[in-house]
C-alpha cells in the first residue's frame, strides 16, 4: 500500500491509499475533489473506499463529487454519524476492522474532538515496518483536536489508544499544524531537549514549505504535551496532578494560545 499525501483547503491533508497492485485506490477523509481525481488520473486508479474519520465538511467536503464519479465506492464512517457523513455505507464501532487490497485497518473509536469520532490503524504487514495510523483531527503532530463535542476525560481516554500503539507508527493527521503547535509545546515544557530539537526541525521545514507529516509516535509521545498528561513536568506547568484535570488545563490554554 503506498501512501499519497494531498494538499486541500490552507491546511488540510487527504491520503490517497494505492493498492499497487490491483491498481485500486480509498481515500481518507477527502476535503476537495480536485486532488483525489488529479492523483487517481495519474494513477489510472480505481476508487474502491472513502474512509472518513469525522463528519466535518473540511473531512467530507468531496464524498459526493467523488461519488459521482466513482458511485460504487463504499463510504466508511462512525456509527454514532450516521446521517452527518454524505454517502456512508458502514457504520463502524470500536474493534471493527476495514480490509483495503492485502492490508487490513483496525477501527479506533476515539470520541472528544466529536462524538463520533474514529480513527483507522493499519498493522505493518512486514517485519520492522510502521503501522499506519489516519488519525483525522484527535492526534495532531505537537498538539491535539478542539474539544467540539467531546469531554477531556474522553479525549484522554481517546489519545489513550492511540498512545498505546507501536513507537514506530506512522501518524499521518489531517492538518499541517505542527509548527504552531510546537511553538505552544515549549512553553507549558520548557526542559526538553527533544521538543527543543523537533521545534528547530519542523521550523526549517516550514521554511522550505515542506510537509512535517507524518509524524511517528515516538516523536509524538516524547515532545508532544497532550500525550503527557501523566508527566511530571507538564503536570507541574499546568498545576495539577489529576489527569483529566493536567488535560483540561492544557487544552484550554492552548484554546487561547
Amino acid at each position: 500500500m503506498q501512501t499519497y499525501r494531498l494538499s486541500a483547503l490552507s491546511d488540510n491533508y487527504i491520503f490517497l491509499l494505492h493498492d499497487v497492485w490491483r491498481n485500486i485506490a480509498a481515500v481518507v477523509d477527502p476535503a476537495e475533489p480536485y486532488p483525489v481525481l488529479q492523483q487517481l488520473h495519474k494513477l489510472g486508479a480505481e476508487l474502491v473506499a472513502i474512509l472518513n474519520t469525522h463528519h466535518h465538511g473540511d473531512h467530507v467536503g468531496a464524498n459526493s463529487d467523488l461519488l459521482r464519479q466513482f458511485p460504487q465506492a463504499i463510504v466508511y464512517g462512525g456509527a454514532e454519524d450516521r446521517g452527518r457523513i454524505p454517502g456512508q455505507t458502514v457504520f463502524l464501532r470500536e474493534g471493527d476492522r476495514v480490509k483495503f487490497g492485502d492490508r487490513v485497518a483496525e477501527v479506533l473509536f476515539v470520541p472528544g474532538h466529536t462524538r463520533a469520532h474514529i480513527a483507522y490503524y493499519f498493522p505493518s504487514d512486514a517485519p520492522n515496518q510502521p503501522g499506519d495510523l489516519f488519525c483525522g483531527d484527535t492526534l495532531f503532530s505537537g498538539g491535539c483536536g478542539r474539544l467540539f463535542e467531546g469531554t477531556p476525560a474522553q479525549m484522554v481516554n481517546s489519545l489513550t489508544k492511540i498512545r498505546a500503539l507501536p513507537d514506530n507508527t506512522s501518524v499521518w493527521c489531517a492538518h499541517e499544524y505542527t509548527l504552531n503547535n510546537l511553538k505552544f509545546a515549549v512553553t507549558v515544557d520548557r526542559h526538553n531537549p527533544t521538543l527543543e530539537a523537533r521545534f528547530a526541525e519542523v521550523q526549517t521545514l516550514r521554511n522550505r514549505n515542506e510537509s512535517t507529516i507524518p509524524s511517528t509516535l515516538k516523536i509524538e509521545k516524547q515532545t508532544n504535551p497532550f500525550l503527557r498528561w501523566d508527566d511530571l513536568a507538564i503536570q507541574q506547568a499546568m498545576n495539577s496532578r489529576d489527569f483529566v484535570q493536567t488535560f483540561a488545563n492544557l487544552r484550554k490554554k492552548k484554546d487561547v494560545f
